[in-house]
């Protein structure tokens, strides 16, 4: 097996880490959503040990606290539910789920609270509500519903805007509040929010690579959507591959077997691409799994799994249950592949996974 366990990281001692639902590791900048307690850490020069106090703090006027827009109503220093996130080191981009919203720092966060530089769903840092105004509102390309996943590559920003079943695409990162998106993938316009199995249900992250290729991880439809060529979802074509489901109709858990093998997932809540591969967080079945070379069809087994002791077996309890099944995760909700190292979110036992390719 090629992946070695080579760290596990709680954050601060003294204020550990609570669900961690997004993770970002750029160099020695590693970013945190600290989903649980409405905080996003920022770590500047992470040293790989299991313990370690966040540089900056997001989302909380006070460093401990940890209520929803800190205790009070949305602005540009509060955070609610914080998912994904990303960064290049220099620029950070955090999802906001909760409040509908992406925000945007275009330097790194130097402060603790430090407000954003630009909100992008809203058209103010106030405004939290579904697509702007309300529940049943319709949307647009400046409007977001639970938007859990961000990604950014060559410049180009992507939001998994998860509650209006479709990915939006930025040509550019929003420099302004309230940028409207360039295109749309999973629905025919930026105002329809339709129920199609052709694209994703839920899409709760999405990711490109260098050569081009893009995924989008459905949750809903405990799937991985994966395209050759962005500019293909971006047509409006469906993927040419499948992870987790046979065809686009199929939506059954584990393909409505009695227990996971490994061509099925189970509530997939994020993926990334590897040098040659891609790796799954099979949140269901509480394991990331790992294909070596991009797959060319529907429903290729994997090659690799982490966090059970083989494909069958799904060892759902968390470190504070008794277990007889020597399994080292529960419920990972993020992956992140960098250099050589997997980064996992190991939401249900509040902590990091760092995982290291002995290979390379």
């Amino acid at each position: 097996m090629p992946w070695h366990k080579v760290l596990i990281f709680y954050g601060d001692a003294n204020s550990p880490l609570l669900a961690p639902r997004g993770v970002c590791l750029h160099g020695k900048v590693l970013v945190v959503s600290d989903t649980g307690q409405n905080r996003v850490f920022v770590w500047k020069n992470f040293g790989h040990t299991p313990h370690q106090p966040p540089d900056v703090v997001l989302g909380q006027s006070n460093t401990t606290d940890t209520g929803r827009n800190a205790q009070g109503v949305a602005g540009a220093g509060s955070l609610q539910y914080p998912s994904g996130v990303w960064t290049d080191g220099n620029r950070l981009v955090v999802a906001d789920a909760w409040n509908h919203r992406v925000l945007i720092w275009h330097s790194l966060p130097v402060h603790h609270g430090q407000p954003a530089d630009v909100v992008v769903g809203q058209q103010d840092y106030v405004g939290n509500q579904p697509n702007g105004s309300g529940i049943g509102a319709t949307p647009a390309a400046n409007t977001l519903y639970w938007p859990y996943g961000v990604w950014s590559q060559n410049n180009a920003l992507w939001i998994a805007d998860t509650g209006n079943r479709r990915v939006l695409h930025f040509a550019h990162i929003p420099t302004q509040n309230g940028a409207a998106a360039d295109a749309v993938i999973g629905q025919p316009d930026m105002h329809s929010r339709d129920y199609d199995p052709q694209h994703a249900i839920w899409p709760y992250a999405v990711k490109t690579n260098a050569a081009g290729s893009l995924l989008i991880a459905d949750t809903q439809y405990y799937r991985v959507l994966l395209w050759q060529h962005l500019q293909m979802a971006l047509q409006g074509m469906p993927a040419n591959v499948l992870l987790g489901q046979p065809n686009f109709e199929a939506n059954g858990q584990n393909q409505y077997g009695l227990k996971p093998a490994a061509h099925t997932l189970n509530w997939t809540y994020d993926a990334c691409f590897t040098n040659d591969g891609l790796a799954v967080a099979d949140t269901g079945n509480s394991r990331i799994m790992i294909w070596n070379a991009l797959p060319n069809g529907h429903s290729h087994a994997a090659h690799e799994q982490l966090g059970q002791p083989d494909f069958c077996t799904n060892g759902e309890s968390s470190l504070s249950m008794k277990s007889k099944v020597n399994n080292e995760m529960y419920w990972p909700f993020a992956v992140q592949y960098q250099e050589d190292m997997l980064v996992v979110a190991d939401t249900g036992n509040h902590r990091l996974i760092f995982y290291k390719n002995i290979t390379s």
